[in-house]
């Protein structure tokens, strides 16, 4: 059921739950879900156990009056709420619960890492019609979505994304190049490359999750053509060799160590900005502190003032300062960098930005177009922040403002000739993105943002007790 609105079928599931007349499925629900979780973890025995359960409970929805003249639609919707709701309550009890699968993803997300240092399109005989690695960004950032998710049919959405996204680009290329549509042979060997440069975080568990745990009347048809492609992908990566990649034994371990001394040296750049942040902190507390300080010899006057005097007027002034006091640019970076620091996130919020521990030699010519598109925008929401808060011109290391016009000028010209490719790659894909429908390849960020909130709000409402 792709193309059903899954987070308003678990709405709607919940709303019957909560029915009188559907005691007897929320005692059994109930029941299930505590006698599954005081077992020690068997993967077999867990994952028959889950598939028992739901094929009965979804049958049991079938007769029950609660349903009565619902369309097959609402009765699949059902189903997809009662897994979602079920799988959520036990995911910390099944996903990744034995060591075997811990390790296996630390050995994979490990081999990914060192791989995507130095693999190229045509090291998997990727045709050169086909090769489009800025395009893959896309399908990428997809996959990486995975761990975004609890429900299994809401994780194998996420590879669907990305194989979507990678079969329509293949399918596009060989139309303007006049070549045969792309096939299983064209498009697996894609698959593996942006696997490996996406390195999505516990794939391995991840798949095996869905294979256990996705209802298997509904992991058919296009699911499971992706689905079995992407277990392909992985054993591939698992296995992965100078042969895989068409390269000499000894050019392939040179690629590796090079690969792992780079790991170590961004490892070493990490420990340093750590340390940096330390600092900050050190100095936002210290000002903090002055702050508080000064703060309260204000208090102290105003109520003096206020005594001697019998008036509220300096009080309601210094009110009306602490209230409207805008912080400068400086004071939000050290409060941001002090809070990411005591978060204790600097690795992951990193993660997403490739090219913070980079060196001039590690980027190739089709890292270009994407570093000067990130610039541009960064130059334009730091002068945007920066005028927002004091009306002045940032002292920033920008250029001139008739270089950046310029620059915006020839981005707009760049633009124009793509955004026509975007709009027909739009309407062809029908990609499943989320819950409002609202995938804009043109408006990602905005779209992120929104996803996240909406997945955010839909577990917390999903993790609910049915009553």
């Amino acid at each position: 059921m792709e193309n059903a609105d899954v987070f308003l079928g678990l709405h709607d599931f919940l709303d019957r739950m909560r029915q009188p007349s559907a005691a007897d499925f929320v005692k059994a629900i109930k029941s299930f879900i505590v006698s599954f979780s005081n077992n020690a973890p068997d993967p077999e025995r867990d994952s028959a156990a889950v598939q028992d359960f739901l094929a009965k409970m979804e049958a049991a929805f079938r007769v029950h009056p609660l349903w009565a003249g619902c369309s097959v639609e609402e009765l699949e919707s059902a189903g997809e709420g009662l897994e979602k709701y079920v799988m959520t309550k036990l995911f910390t009890r099944v996903f990744a619960s034995l060591p075997d699968n811990v390790k296996h993803d630390e050995q994979l997300s490990e081999k990914m890492a060192l791989v995507q240092q130095f693999i190229r399109p045509e090291n998997l005989d990727i045709k050169p019609t086909f090769q489009n690695e800025s395009s893959w960004l896309l399908a990428q950032k997809e996959l990486q979505k995975i761990n975004m998710y609890k429900a299994p049919r809401d994780k194998l959405v996420c590879i669907l994304n990305c194989c979507r996204v990678i079969n329509n680009l293949l399918f596009n290329a060989s139309i303007a190049s006049s070549e045969n549509a792309p096939g299983a042979d064209d498009f697996l060997p894609v698959l593996i490359f942006v696997t490996i440069k996406a390195n999505p975080p516990q794939l391995h568990s991840n798949l095996l999750y869905i294979q256990r745990y996705r209802c298997q009347s509904r992991l058919v048809g296009e699911a499971a053509y992706f689905f079995t492609h992407m277990l392909s992908a992985e054993s591939f990566i698992s296995n992965i060799d100078a042969q895989a990649l068409s390269m000499e034994e000894a050019e392939f371990e040179k690629n590796m160590e090079s690969a792992r001394a780079l790991l170590s040296g961004l490892s070493t750049d990490l420990d340093g900005l750590s340390n940096q942040l330390d600092q900050i902190a050190g100095n936002v507390a210290r000002e903090e502190s002055k702050t508080q300080s000064l703060n309260s010899k204000e208090d102290h006057a105003s109520l003096t003032t206020e005594t001697n005097h019998g008036s509220k007027e300096a009080s309601h002034s210094n009110d009306q300062s602490s209230i409207t006091k805008i912080p400068t640019l400086s004071e939000l970076v050290n409060r941001g960098a002090a809070m990411l620091l005591k978060e204790n996130q600097t690795r992951e919020v990193f993660h997403e930005c490739p090219y913070m521990f980079a060196h001039a030699g590690d980027l190739t010519i089709n890292d270009v177009e994407g570093l000067l598109n990130d610039y541009k925008q960064l130059a334009f929401k730091y002068i945007c922040l920066s005028k927002g808060i004091s009306g002045a011109t940032p002292s920033f290391p920008f250029p001139s403002s008739r270089i950046l016009a310029q620059q915006h000028a020839n981005t707009m010209k760049e633009h124009e000739g793509s955004r026509a490719m975007e709009q027909n790659f739009e309407l062809q894909k029908d990609i499943d993105i989320g819950y409002d429908g609202s995938y804009k390849v043109s408006n990602e960020e905005n779209i992120e943002s929104k996803k996240v909130e909406a997945v955010s709000a839909e577990e917390d409402n999903s993790a609910d007790t049915i009553e």
